[in-house]
């Protein structure tokens, strides 16, 4: 209940305050202290000002004796103080702060931390901080100070003043939640002193002892949960059940190409999860053109002739359309009924809502749009996600909900680290496509600067007089659509230009879905020799006739993303290539196009895109299944992560349900910390 109270409601916040807090994710008394420092400053050296060269970050203490106030230009208000130490007389300088000459009378005496300044022979220092020294307890110099992530008018002052007064008051009675045995084993402090050593450390190996505790207990917490959704799903029995193998042997006997061994075991190890009494719940890895969906369009058979209903979720509706498609191609020969529905889907809509009401639609092809609530089933039996990064633990477990206990296929064509799936899908098991179908060339990658680019429209022209197509693909500008929009526009403008004898079309996100479908239908049916895009064709698009793909300012995608948008290419009997144009203006961004004319393995790019970029950026902009970790690094913390995987695991092996007493407080924190598992899980 402490931890839950509002930060409003404590000494000196207030109303104004709390709003200002709020924009920095501070709502209550918990964020509060959790609100880490990002950095520490070592002020506990107090020497006298004389002893400090010209540059130096000082911390001196001195009496001061007389102040002045002069304003060199307008708008700059400047007061010098001057302070006497035993080495002699310094001067203390502020800028903008008029006030400090009436607050600071002669025979106060003050702690000041800032840069020196030599120029003129006399210590002078360019106060960064600043306290009255009454008796020996000093907050903001003379000790290892913290420096917190801060929002515009609220000062390092009145972060520190706020939590050292609120850990003075009641922190010693914070409750520990975490088990004593994983407190032993890792020599971790109790909350009560990792809290006061990490925001007001006594010596920087007593910080570090502290920030081990809350990244292993944030990291712990959030497996503790992915192990209760892993076995809610083993305790709970499905009602459905599929019809003999043979249905589906039949179906893939009739499939347009023959299945890879690598994509026959994976399928064994789904038709067993389907078979078995308990819901699957499974995730599917695969680099790009490993034929994922041809193993989804298996189980997806395999519901359809069970007379079940199931789902293939997507991340857009280009994809969604292209899916349904597809998919639509292979099953709908064989009586079975697919329908697409996206956020964009209007016309007839009600009608397929009610048919997928009313169990007339086997399989439905969409966005996010089929977890919100108009949608119902008669009897879903099956989930499959594709591009699964996209979709956070809350949206699975949602989807979930909208059938009776259905079987989950999540499907991800970016290979993923192994501590990056433990923290990602740490309650699905996994089967990997480590084989790419026969007659799949490698491409040919290339990087060259922007004065080299005609050599591109050069390969673009070459291809398209030998009857194949080509890919031109813009950056995301992360800022704007809009802006990201016109850029596609103008270099489709130059591209009709420069090659005026191919025809070249144009796709965005801004375009309606009917005028996305029309471009993608051109260009799949050949009539179209090129295609300019953003990036909503980085996933699913299948032309195998496309065996050029120019990414423009290369330097500002992520490997991962590099990666899949080559494997638009490469999809037919030619060989293809892509061309990386960029200038890259850093190291990072130099080894990232290295990288990808150095190997087409996906899981090794993928290692060295997480390295390179950290996990915030390396699914790309829209991604958002990434827990949002305060403190934890899920690059620096993987011994951790491991850590906690396995504490997570023993724990509810011995208190399945966290009902025994000893976890009563750990509960509380659990469900503080991540209601979204609380929600999906049957404790309370």
């Amino acid at each position: 209940m402490l931890l839950q109270k509002p930060v409003q409601f404590l000494k000196g916040v207030g109303p104004q305050r709390a709003r200002q807090l709020e924009r920095i994710g501070i709502l209550s008394v918990g964020d509060l202290l959790y609100h880490f420092p990002r950095e520490y400053q070592d002020r506990s050296s107090i020497r006298p000002a004389h002893s400090f060269a010209h540059g130096d970050l000082a911390t001196v203490r001195g009496t001061v004796i007389t102040g002045q106030e002069t304003k060199p230009r307008r708008g700059l208000t400047l007061t010098k103080l001057a302070l006497e130490e035993e080495a002699g007389i310094f001067y203390a300088v502020w800028f903008n702060q008029p006030y400090i000459k009436k607050q600071y009378p002669p025979g106060k005496r003050l702690l000041l931390t800032g840069k020196m300044d030599r120029s003129f022979g006399v210590p002078q220092i360019q106060v960064a901080d600043h306290e009255v020294l009454e008796g020996d307890e000093s907050l903001h110099s003379g000790r290892i100070v913290p420096i917190y992530p801060a929002t515009e008018n609220i000062s390092q002052r009145f972060f520190r003043s706020m939590i050292k007064g609120f850990l003075d008051g009641v922190g010693a009675n914070l409750p520990e939640f975490l088990p004593d045995e994983i407190l032993d084993r890792y020599h971790l402090p109790c909350v009560a002193e990792a809290l006061a050593e990490i925001h007001f450390p006594t010596s920087m190996e007593a910080c570090q002892r502290a920030r081990k505790r809350f990244v292993l207990e944030e990291l712990f917490l959030f497996q503790l949960g992915l192990c209760l959704q892993k076995d809610r799903t083993n305790r709970q029995e499905k009602s459905h059940r599929y019809k003999s193998r043979k249905v589906v042997k039949s179906f893939a006997d009739i499939l347009p190409f023959q299945l890879t061994e690598a994509q026959k075991r994976v399928w064994q190890e789904i038709e067993r999860d389907m078979e078995a009494s308990r819901p699957m719940n499974r995730l599917l890895q695969g680099d790009v053109g490993s034929g994922k969906t041809a193993v989804a369009a298996l189980a997806l058979y395999k519901a359809a002739a069970s007379g079940l209903q199931s789902v293939l979720m997507v991340p857009t509706e280009l994809l969604a359309e292209q899916h349904a498609a597809s998919v639509g191609k292979l099953l709908e020969p064989l009586g079975i009924r697919v329908a697409l529905l996206t956020g964009g889907s209007r016309r007839g809509r009600k009608q397929v809502l009610e048919q997928i009401a009313g169990g007339e639609i086997d399989v439905v092809v969409g966005t996010h749009a089929l977890i919100q609530g108009p949608v119902q089933f008669k009897q879903l039996a099956l989930v499959v996600v594709d591009e699964q990064h996209r979709f956070g633990v809350r949206q699975r477990a949602a989807l979930q909900d909208k059938g009776h206990r259905p079987d989950i296929l999540v499907m991800t064509a970016t290979p993923i680290p192994r501590t990056l799936a433990l923290t990602l899908y740490g309650e699905l098991e996994a089967s990997v496509i480590d084989e790419l179908p026969p007659g799949r060339q490698p491409v040919k990658t290339y990087h060259l600067s922007l004065s080299q680019a005609g050599k591109a429209v050069g390969l673009i022209r070459q291809q398209a007089v030998e009857g194949r197509q080509s890919y031109v693909v813009c950056p995301l500008v992360e800022e704007s659509e809009k802006i990201d929009t016109q850029a596609a526009i103008e270099l489709h403008e130059r591209l009709k230009r420069a090659l005026s004898t191919c025809s070249v079309g144009l796709l965005h996100g801004k375009m309606k879905p009917a005028e996305k479908e029309a471009v993608m239908g051109e260009f799949r049916s050949g009539s179209l020799d090129i295609l300019v895009s953003t990036t909503v064709i980085e996933v699913g698009v299948d032309v195998p006739n496309a065996t050029v793909m120019v990414i423009w300012d290369a330097q500002r995608f992520g490997l991962s993303q590099l990666h899949q948008l080559r494997g638009r290419v490469g999809r037919g009997k030619h060989l293809s290539y892509c061309i990386l144009v960029a200038d890259p203006s850093t190291r990072e961004a130099r080894e990232r196009m290295a990288a990808m004319c150095r190997t087409q393995n996906g899981f090794i790019l993928a290692e060295e895109d997480l390295k390179l970029r950290g996990p915030g950026e390396f699914f790309g902009t829209r991604q958002s299944g990434l827990p949002d970790f305060k403190i934890a690094s899920l690059i620096k913390d993987q011994r951790e992560i491991e850590q906690a995987r396995a504490e997570a695991r023993q724990l509810l092996k011995d208190d399945p349900d966290l009902r025994l007493p000893q976890h009563r407080e750990l509960l509380n924190q659990f469900a503080l910390r991540f209601p979204e598992f609380v929600k999906y899980s049957e404790i309370s």
